[in-house]
């Protein structure tokens, strides 16, 4: 048993590595917009408008101020462990073995998985594009299989024509429709490529996409901010016949949270790029807060924009909001219409590359510790990447793309992205104090001792003040709209108490302490679907790894 929380003692000064130092400041600043500007704000950011209405706005604040205090306590693991692993290395040496294997796992999940996603997006804009210069590709080679049966057979059926289409015109072979996005198919492959050649490659070509990206969405929100009518932001709601900046309620703004929480992934992608950073324990820290601040701006002002322009209701089902919103039923803006479409291809293909460089390096730390077979950790002698990684993570991201769908690896990859946040927080506070070096990042230390309690319970008490109905039902868990909500809300503050009374004896630190609380919070907007498929990728990684891991690590061997 005490194997499996044994922890790895890392060096902060073993910076030795087989991979090429290239990376700079504002090149991990660049490769943190690349994967945080992309298929949140150019495809998802439509569907939690929809969901939340203008309100949304607040929950994209909320998300911005857990990832804020969570890339804190990254930036502090990066400060003190240089070596490639991201979450899994830092839970390593915090937590033990076990829990950096279901760290690892959850990577998995939110690399692999979560450019699922965005090959689809990608394949989403990409067609939407074609189909503006009158290039059409069949429905059926562009969207996947289950999405297009989803929608058929749904009861009612799906106003969706392109997904109807692509189920009704498929040709058949052996009595299966051949139903497969092709486009998605080829990005995958061509990033997979890029990923092998080289990071530095990868840098140059990343950055260029990056300027691109920015340019563009600063064009949106000039001239969107033209057409802004302000009476959107306060919609009539139908049934009550009240106008409110939340038309849908607090927990309608909820319901969005995994959509609005991928538009922050990404950020800790840059953790993983340690051994290819140079100087990391100085570069990584400034890169990720610099470009976490710089993503929150932008969504806030691109949140307002779209929201002041056009009525919320209109974003249902919509996959390319900032396209959509100069359409002629909208602005009626035809060449801002046509540059988005453009650029947005350019935005997500930076996600997938970002994402795509990020899962290999996670095997390749866990395979060094003996956890994943020897094949994961070799280095191409020419290229200096982790060759046979990258080709299986192609692999494992090109092989659901034919039979998933968004909605679902949406929140699959949200719910294992805000655990491992909840555990890097949590893993800072069991560390121990450090020596300060100057040049370094350093997370301060505030004693929470009175201040978290206070800070919690007086929220709570603020809360109560202004919402007293929802109190009062709180306990009411069968209400169909609210009822997993309040049952969410209710452990949530079960748990807080509970650090409240650590904190009291521990003196835990107050960063990392509201990184942990905001990041438990996002948690109660999952629903009980996410909670099981949640539950069943860990089992199935635990099997492994007591197949596997347990009996071939080399912190055991030793």
């Amino acid at each position: 048993m005490n194997q499996l929380f044994r922890r790895k003692i890392y060096s902060d000064t073993d910076t030795s590595t087989s991979l090429l130092r290239v990376l700079g400041v504002w090149d991990i600043v660049f490769f943190g917009i690349a994967a945080i500007i992309g298929a949140g704000s150019f495809s998802s950011l439509g569907e939690a408008i929809f969901r939340g209405g203008p309100g949304v706005i607040v929950l994209y604040l909320i998300c911005g101020f857990a990832c804020g205090f969570t890339a804190l306590c990254y930036a502090e693991f990066a400060s003190r462990i240089p070596t490639a692993g991201s979450a899994y290395t830092y839970a390593y040496a915090s937590f033990g073995e076990l829990i950096a294997w279901i760290i690892g796992w959850a990577l998995i999940m939110e690399y692999s998985f979560g450019n699922i996603y965005v090959a689809f997006s990608w394949s989403d804009y990409f067609t939407s594009f074609l189909g503006r210069l009158d290039i059409h590709i069949p429905e059926y080679l562009s969207c996947s299989y289950t999405e297009a049966k989803k929608a058929f057979f749904s009861t009612p059926q799906s106003t969706n024509s392109e997904l109807l289409n692509a189920w009704k015109n498929a040709p058949v072979l052996g009595g299966l429709k051949i139903i497969l996005d092709i486009p998605a198919l080829v990005i995958n492959g061509l990033i997979t490529w890029l990923c092998f050649v080289g990071v530095k490659e990868s840098k140059n070509f990343n950055n260029a996409l990056v300027i691109l990206k920015l340019a563009v969405i600063v064009l949106v929100i000039l001239v969107g901010y033209k057409f802004i009518n302000t009476g959107n932001w306060t919609p009539l709601n139908p049934e009550t016949q009240v106008t409110s900046f939340m038309p849908n309620g607090f927990a309608g703004v909820m319901s969005a949270v995994s959509g609005v929480f991928f538009a922050y992934i990404g950020f800790d992608a840059l953790s993983v790029l340690s051994e290819e950073t140079k100087d990391p324990q100085k570069t990584l820290p400034k890169g990720m807060i610099i470009s976490l601040a710089l993503c929150t701006v932008i969504y806030i002002a691109l949140t307002l924009v779209l929201t002041g322009m056009v009525d919320y209701r209109k974003f249902d089902g919509v996959g390319d909001p900032l396209s959509f919103i100069f359409e002629k039923t909208n602005a009626n803006v035809a060449w801002m219409e046509l540059i988005v479409s453009f650029i947005a291809i350019i935005a997500i293909t930076t996600v997938l590359l970002v994402f795509q460089m990020g899962q290999p390096r996670i095997w390749y730390a866990m395979s060094r510790d003996g956890l994943m077979p020897k094949k994961f950790q070799e280095v191409h002698p020419k290229y200096k990447t982790p060759s046979f990684a990258t080709i299986i993570t192609g692999t494992v991201v090109g092989i659901p793309i034919l039979f998933t769908d968004k909605s679902f690896i949406l929140d699959f990859t949200s719910i294992g992205t805000i655990f491992a946040f909840v555990l890097v927080c949590a893993g800072v506070l069991m560390l121990p104090a450090k020596e300060k070096i100057k040049g370094r990042f350093h997370l301060p230390y505030i004693n929470g001792k009175i201040i978290f309690p206070v800070l919690f319970i007086g929220t709570l008490f603020g809360f109560h003040y202004f919402q007293p109905e929802f109190f009062s039902n709180l306990m009411d868990w069968k209400d169909p709209n609210e009822g997993e909500f309040r049952a969410s809300i209710f452990f949530f503050i079960i748990v807080n108490l509970i650090l409240c009374v650590f904190t009291f004896i521990k003196n835990f630190s107050l960063i990392p302490l509201i990184g942990l609380s905001s990041c438990l919070y996002l948690l109660t907007g999952m629903s009980h679907d996410n909670w099981f498929w949640f539950g069943l990728w860990f089992a199935i990684g635990l099997v492994i790894y007591f197949f596997y891991g347990y009996r071939n690590s080399k912190l055991r061997q030793a």
